[in-house]
């Protein structure tokens, strides 16, 4: 097995609370944010790596079979990697070893609405016998931080029922270590030093860490058996067994209803594979510490975004079957609106937002509309959404915080020059790197859709807001005025202090794929061919095109570099939703844009499905060839407007 290449494959479990399990295929961590588990905590409030990983090993004859690896410096110890054979995620993931003529199956499980690992090791093929050995390796940190070696950790454990409890600091909770069967715990208390993980290195992170072993477990284990490890923040009372099948057919159960949501969406791009996207798009699903449904925008370390969320919810919810979890987080917005504003964060504890955002709040109507598409729920939208919608038409038309508002044209006007109010924010040194305040394109495109929108809704409902029509209709010359560029057929990306920014970036394309379009239909086909000529690669849509001279090619170095280049040509698969909608919309020959975009949707999982985050989207990649991915490893909006595509594709079918 290639060591170097597989460590760039990953793979996720998440329990529905904000927590996962994480490594990569060899159980070789090469991020911090990696651990086996890792759990969302109300106090303190984030997310903590608790227990980083096991080594594993199986003795045989006075021999030792390792089933883990770690990176030291310069080193890999012990080496597991060497006794693998395969890896592959069914209903969980599974890491098979060969071990002489025996077989060893170990999968890893998170329970859903806990915070419990399981391990599963199934013994198969061979006549022998021997111990398994099991040495739990404790953080006890935050995700975004390391540990070192120190003199505040409590090392003394506690026994309890198969297992036993450390509380290692004061401010972490206890970690019960559990298995299923005969074990011996040995206490033997010891500081692991210098694991390595190269993926922090290259980030230009601190990269090593200490990790602390309390002691060991060790139990026989012979042909046929099954033997069950469990680490939890509360003591499991009853079978871990128990525990393991019920989850697997909970998870079970759960594929079949996915098979038939992708059986219905499938539209070419293969069953598998689309019901793979619906299951692993149910791992964005949380519940807060508010016991409030949330959206985790992205995984290992985003947590929950407004416009991540209100972008993302139609694909996840509405697309694959989650109508009831769609309109619960609609339903949850509408109650967090200041001042006409929705929030852009929502902290980990719940109880705090920041609103600073422009386009979160019309992101809303959006999401709304799609709702509407797709479930023709009228009555939720009369009684939850409408009254904020008018609030926030009301604000932003009067004029709100950071420079929020409609000027005498019906243009929307948003920031100033030390705010990052759209979605390309990314700051270096505390200034924005892509400065885009004033009249930014796709702020205004959702603008005149959120007033357009608002039009049909309160006539629908007779409950029309005053002046309206007539702010669409100067919203819509003065957009046409301000953003067109006339003889090259595209729009401008900013306008501001009486200058149009003209560099081709992607944030056009919105003015055509939204419900209502400030422009003629005639001019879409413009549009789209300048997006696609100069920013369409094969996993997006490049954020800068390549003939600018800003444009950065490659996302990496370390955090100001990655920032620098974060909106300025990095490529982002999220956008590729719009662009498709967009494209659809404009073309005369339909048939053929579909067959295209079914080409491209279907290459694009097929090559990255598997790789990085394995059954997860990436966040970004580069804007030069070969593209690599970058960012999370498994982003919401990524795989949502993915999804939505796919549905879009499928419903263009449909149309005579």
């Amino acid at each position: 097995m290639d060591i170097e290449q597989s460590l760039n494959y990953e793979w996720l479990e998440t329990n529905g609370r904000g927590g996962y399990a994480s490594s990569t295929i060899l159980h070789c961590h090469t991020r911090k944010y990696h651990g086996l588990l890792v759990s969302n905590l109300a106090d303190p409030p984030g997310r903590f790596v608790l227990l980083s990983k096991v080594e594993d090993s199986l003795n045989v004859e006075g021999r030792e079979y390792h089933l883990t690896t770690h990176r030291y410096p310069g080193v890999y110890h012990p080496t597991g990697y060497e006794n693998m054979v395969s890896f592959h995620i069914d209903y969980c993931p599974c890491f098979t070893f060969q071990i002489g003529d025996a077989t060893v199956c170990k999968r890893i499980i998170m329970v859903q609405g806990e915070d419990r690992v399981i391990i599963c090791y199934s013994f198969n093929g061979g006549d022998f016998e021997g111990i398994l050995r099991i040495r739990p390796l404790i953080a006890c940190r935050g995700i975004h931080e390391l540990s070192s070696e120190n003199n505040y950790l409590r090392s003394e454990t506690y026994p309890l029922r198969n297992g036993f409890m450390i509380r290692p600091y004061d401010s972490m909770p206890s970690i019960y270590i559990q298995s299923k069967g005969k074990h011996v715990f040995y206490r033997e208390p010891e500081w692991y030093r210098d694991f390595e993980y190269g993926v922090e290195k290259d980030r230009g992170f601190d990269f090593r860490e200490d990790l602390f072993q309390p002691g060991f477990l060790e139990m026989p284990v012979s042909k046929g058996m099954d033997v069950f490890f469990s680490a939890s923040l509360n003591e499991c009372r009853e079978s871990l067994k128990n525990q393991w099948k019920r989850e697997s057919v909970r998870r079970n159960t759960q594929a079949q209803i996915d098979d038939k949501i992708a059986d219905e969406i499938t539209v070419g791009i293969g069953k598998e594979k689309a019901a793979v996207m619906v299951r692993n798009g149910r791992a964005f699903f949380i519940r807060d510490q508010l016991k409030r449904p949330a959206l985790i925008a992205g995984y290992h370390w985003f947590y929950e975004w407004g416009r991540d969320t209100l972008i993302a919810l139609p694909g996840l919810t509405f697309c694959c079957g989650r109508k009831e979890e769609g309109i619960a987080l609609l339903k949850k917005y509408a109650t967090l609106e200041k001042n006409g504003r929705l929030p852009n964060f929502i902290s980990e504890d719940g109880k705090s937002c920041a609103y600073n955002s422009a386009d979160s709040s019309l992101w809303f109507f959006w999401a709304a509309q799609q709702m509407l598409i797709y479930t023709g729920d009228m009555k939720t939208l009369r009684r939850y959404l409408w009254p904020v919608m008018k609030t926030i038409i009301n604000h932003y038309m009067a004029g709100t915080d950071d420079d929020i508002y409609m000027s005498e044209s019906g243009l929307l006007h948003a920031g100033n020059s030390v705010t990052s109010l759209t979605w390309m924010d990314a700051r270096v040194g505390g200034r924005p790197v892509t400065p885009r305040s004033g009249y930014a394109v796709e702020i205004n495109s959702l603008w005149y859709n959120a007033l357009s929108f608002s039009d049909y809704v309160g006539e629908s409902l007779d409950d029309r807001i005053t002046g309206l029509k007539e702010c669409i209709n100067r919203a819509r010359e003065s957009f046409i005025s301000t953003f067109w560029i006339d003889g090259e057929h595209y729009l401008g990306d900013v306008y501001s202090e009486g200058r149009l920014d003209r560099s081709v970036r992607p944030n056009q394309i919105f003015a055509v794929s939204l419900p209502f379009s400030p422009l003629e239909p005639s001019r879409w086909s413009g549009v789209v061919e300048k997006v696609r000529s100069e920013l369409l690669t094969p996993c997006g849509l490049r954020t800068l095109s390549a003939a600018h001279p800003a444009y950065r090619g490659r996302y990496e170095g370390d955090a100001a570099a990655r920032d620098s280049a974060y909106h300025q040509g990095t490529v982002w698969p999220w956008l590729i939703g719009h662009f498709g909608e967009a494209w659809l919309k404009s073309a005369p020959e339909k048939n053929v844009v579909r067959k295209f975009l079914l080409e491209y949707v279907r290459n694009f999982i097929d090559t990255h499905i598997e790789k990085v985050g394995i059954g997860f989207i990436s966040e970004v990649f580069d804007g030069d060839p070969p593209h690599r991915p970058g960012g999370c490893i498994a982003q919401a909006w990524s795989t949502a407007e993915l999804m939505r595509l796919i549905c879009l594709l499928g419903e263009d079918q449909a149309r005579p």
